[in-house]
């Protein structure tokens, strides 16, 4: 490998990180707009596992924006990320593969009370397809694999 291509990889590794970190900012935020320009025209969706829905990514962020009112508080880290490139048209590092773990401590809204710990926490596994497009890396699927979950009046031994 030649000190270019090299270069070009670790390039492309940083992007995708970021990537992967914006789209946790944006639902953490409730950033609705950037989240769907994560995305490519044909973009999807699943959050299914985690009671959610499965669709094209203005069809999910509008789900997202609803049912995220139900918390005051949300910070999801997006942590272990495995990244893979692969090919698409016979040319290297056109498209990636992300897993990586999540935890998502979250706050409910119920009662207005003020955010402090979180009182909703869950935990799984997303599954990130991207593909480099003219304007970078985009996310073309996001699959969310929830694994587990406390909700309040559970203890950790639930």
């Amino acid at each position: 490998m030649t000190q270019r291509v090299e270069l070009a990889a670790v390039m492309d590794r940083l992007a995708v990180d970021g990537l992967i970190t914006d789209y946790a900012v944006a639902v953490d935020d409730g950033d609705w707009a950037a989240y769907r320009e994560l995305f490519t025209s044909d973009g999807r969706a699943d959050y299914r596992s985690a009671g959610g829905i499965e669709g094209e990514v203005g069809k999910v962020a509008a789900w997202l924006e609803e049912s995220m009112r139900l918390f005051s508080m949300r910070q999801h880290l997006i942590v272990n990320r495995r990244l893979r490139f692969g090919v698409l048209e016979q040319d290297r590092g056109d498209t990636a593969r992300v897993q990586a773990d999540y935890v998502n401590p979250m706050r409910l809204a119920a009662g207005g009370a003020p955010a402090t710990a979180p009182d909703f926490v869950c935990g799984g596994r997303y599954t990130f397809e991207l593909l480099r497009t003219e304007d970078g890396w985009r996310v073309r699927e996001v699959v969310v694999q929830e694994k587990w979950r406390r909700q309040p009046g559970q203890d950790a031994t639930d």
